[in-house]
């Protein structure tokens, strides 16, 4: 039975009829529809340029930090040490002992065998002997347990790009020949090290996440649909469409607008076109066989179950494409405000993942139903379940529980979010990029703990450069004083050494060594509460202090995502109620839907406090937790929240009571919510098989907030709250009357 005019209110009869057109032209020309899809992923793939993602914090920064700042100073003056990153050579006895006279003849002469200038190692710049007239450094207390020799990034190189990175193999090769045949052993940390161990890492996490997507997505399918090919459908089309367009895309928008790539973006995009694309094809999916049901009896034999067919592909567009639009558009509106963000990590990844969004929502109502028409109803094969109304009694009772006792449900799942919510207060953020982005047994990582365990200080593999600025020449004396003032600021190990640059004699470098690894939060610490107010306070007089160096970069990250804080998340939450306000045509209901959504956001935070900082015993979580936060629960649960609120507006178009729409609503509309809350958070739990805390932190959270979004807020706090609201909560659009009702109300 198609669609009547009777059945929909005058406010979307624009857009019913613009989603019933693409449903006609997907049922009645599938094959255009194919043919289109196909010309465009061949030119995207083919013409797409080539982008190089970067491991650099720094890259992400605006220049008006002191940090960046700083390093544009150390270009010009000291271009070595602006090269900041490099390779540290960890060397120590197999045995535990000391290094003898011996073994720190042989690891002199490796420090001096050692040629970067050749063409395996060009990123490296030679090792440079220290005023003892040896390549390596011994640990200052005097054991002689380990030695070291730091290696700089060659000029010209940023360690950012894969041939730079996979230099650190090449060397590491090099220095077990070296070292065969003898009793020392050595391991290769610093900045490069670890950043290539990171790529290694996040290589592997992504064929990993990749693998468990695609198979949770195809056992989960297979046993809510018992189809062949609608377990295959999703797979299918993100791999062959959705994937080389959606990342095609996004290597044009990173080459247009300069945007930053990094490699975590390509493992969480994984994530995104599997598990949203999933999510949106099973929208259509359920509504075409919900229809299916409905008219299966009226055409028995062959020619009229063609034209069902065909009917209901036009009617599942028609109905679903609203509810996938209106939620794909509010995930990507959300995505896109990350483009305030002052950092160009989240400038990247919002528009990245925005574009990934876009190309499913599009597929999900073109390409998807196209695909279904030209397949018929053998998409269900084997099974013949179709046919038949699924009882449906767990949903139909959790409805019909929810329609007579709302407030029950909204006070005890609201309840339970808040006291979720209540744990976000102790949200402490760590910038301690290292533990989170490697796992424990990488060689960088080892041989960290090498130099640690054995008398060095752990910031000896990178330097902390302070630079002195002034619009007169500095003396090396004054340069001097000003080295032996810092040397005594809390959290400073020692002084590398201090020097006025000889080509501008405006500008001295004095370079410290931390008590902590410059990545580590205890560095960052150091560096934002005493070394900066010391470096300023202390500065000659018309001079001009800037603090430089990894730790220092993340000062400034940390400042930048307050501001980013108080910018992005208000912004974003006006967009999407605005958005809410347009689809729902009310000012009443996108509000509580946004209480809603804010009290998902805060528990899901929360519940992840809980887990990792109080009962794993982490003494932090990743700084960039609460913006992955937003950016997948906010923005999907109200995915969930519309396909709800406008299956239950559908049930009032019906003519039925609030109460009693809320609950044939979970009840239609339960299943598919389940199902794609389901796989959705599946696919996020997926990143934590990834191999490091980041994407384990990250992978639990985003999951439980997708849980929660779709059996909580979407599957009874919101009913409840829109069945104890009643008729108000469509103010002042009355977009649940009938249009007969309707009609006869606003008369005249």
């Amino acid at each position: 039975m198609p669609l009547t005019r009777a059945e929909i209110s005058p406010g979307s009869v624009s857009l019913s009829l613009m989603f019933g057109a693409l449903g006609r032209v997907a049922a009645r020309r599938p094959w255009y529809v194919i043919a289109a899809w196909l010309v465009i992923t061949v030119l995207v793939t083919a013409f797409h340029p080539k982008v190089e993602s970067t491991t650099n914090q720094a890259d992400f920064l605006p220049h008006h930090y002191e940090s960046i700042q700083a390093t544009d100073l150390l270009q010009k003056a000291f271009p070595q040490a602006a090269q900041q990153g490099g390779a540290t050579l960890v060397f120590s006895r197999s045995d535990g002992s000391a290094l003898s006279n011996a073994d720190l003849t042989k690891i002199d002469s490796i420090g001096q065998s050692i040629n970067p200038g050749g063409k395996a190692l060009t990123a490296l710049a030679p090792p440079a002997k220290g005023q003892d007239g040896h390549f390596f450094q011994v640990a200052p207390d005097g054991k002689n347990r380990a030695a070291i020799i730091n290696m700089s990034m060659a000029t010209g190189h940023d360690g950012q790009s894969t041939s730079d990175l996979n230099q650190i193999k090449t060397l590491r090769d090099k220095l077990a020949s070296a070292v065969k045949g003898t009793d020392l052993k050595v391991g290769v940390t610093g900045t490069l090290a670890q950043s290539y161990d990171q790529s290694q890492s996040g290589g592997n996490a992504e064929k990993i996440v990749g693998l468990a997507t695609v198979l949770l997505i195809v056992v989960l399918l297979s046993l809510i649909f018992r189809s062949v090919l609608i377990t295959l459908l999703p797979v299918l089309v993100v791999g062959i469409f959705l994937t080389p367009v959606a990342n095609g895309l996004i290597d044009f928008a990173a080459k247009i607008f300069g945007l930053q790539t990094s490699d975590s973006t390509s493992i969480i995009m994984i994530v995104v076109l599997f598990g949203v694309g999933t999510d949106y094809i099973l929208f259509f999916l359920f509504r075409y066989r919900e229809r299916l049901r409905q008219i299966s009896q009226m055409a028995p034999d062959k020619a009229g179950r063609k034209a069902q067919h065909k009917e209901a592909v036009e009617y599942a567009v028609e109905r679903a494409g609203e509810a996938i639009a209106s939620a794909g558009g509010a995930v990507f509106v959300a995505f896109m405000t990350l483009v305030l963000s002052s950092l160009g990590i989240f400038k990247s990844i919002g528009p990245s993942l925005a574009i990934g969004v876009a190309v499913t929502l599009v597929a999900a109502i073109t390409l998807v139903p196209a695909l279904v028409s030209v397949i018929g109803l053998a998409i269900f094969w084997p099974s013949k379940k179709w046919r038949v109304e699924g009882k449906g009694t767990g949903f139909a009772r959790i409805g019909d529980s929810v329609g007579k006792r709302p407030v029950r449900y909204a006070v005890i799942s609201g309840g339970v979010l808040v006291i979720l919510a209540i744990f976000a207060l102790g949200f402490t953020p760590t910038f301690d990029l290292g533990s989170s982005s490697s796992a424990s047994n990488v060689e960088s990582a080892q041989a960290t703990d090498t130099m640690e365990a054995k008398g060095f200080s752990a910031g000896a593999t990178e330097p902390t450069p302070v630079v002195l600025h002034s619009t007169a020449p500095i003396s090396q004396a004054e340069l001097t004083a000003y080295a032996a003032k810092l040397k005594s600021v809390t959290g400073v190990s020692s002084v590398a050494g201090a020097l006025v640059a000889p080509k501008d004699p405006r500008t001295g470098i004095v370079e410290l060594i931390l008590n902590a690894d410059p990545t580590s939060q205890a560095a960052i610490d150091i560096v934002k509460k005493d070394l900066r107010p010391a470096a300023h306070a202390n500065a000659p007089s018309g001079t001009t202090a800037y603090v430089s160096g990894t730790a220092s970069v993340f000062v400034d990250f940390q400042a930048a995502m307050d501001r980013d804080y108080k910018v992005v998340f208000p912004t974003a939450a006006a967009i999407i109620l605005i958005i809410l306000m347009l689809v729902l045509r009310s000012l009443v209901a996108p509000w509580y839907l946004m209480v809603s959504v804010g009290l998902g956001f805060a528990a899901t935070l929360g519940s992840t406090v809980l887990v990792f900082q109080h009962l794993k015993g982490d003494h932090g979580l990743i700084f960039l937790l609460p913006i992955y936060i937003y950016l997948f629960v906010v923005a999907l649960g109200t995915d969930y929240n519309i396909l709800m609120v406008t299956r239950l507006r559908e049930e009032a178009r019906e003519g039925k009571e609030p109460r009693q729409a809320a609950a044939w609503a979970v009840r239609h509309a339960g299943p598919t919510i389940a199902a794609a809350g389901l796989i959705l958070a599946g696919t996020f739990a997926s990143l934590m098989l990834a191999g490091n805390s980041l994407m384990l932190t990250m992978g639990f959270a985003i999951s439980f907030g997708i849980v929660v979004a779709a059996f909580v807020m979407a599957m009874f706090f919101t009913p409840a709250l829109t069945a104890l609201v009643g008729h108000a909560a469509w103010w002042p659009g009355h977009a649940d009357e009938p249009k007969e009702e309707h009609e006869l109300t606003h008369a005249g």
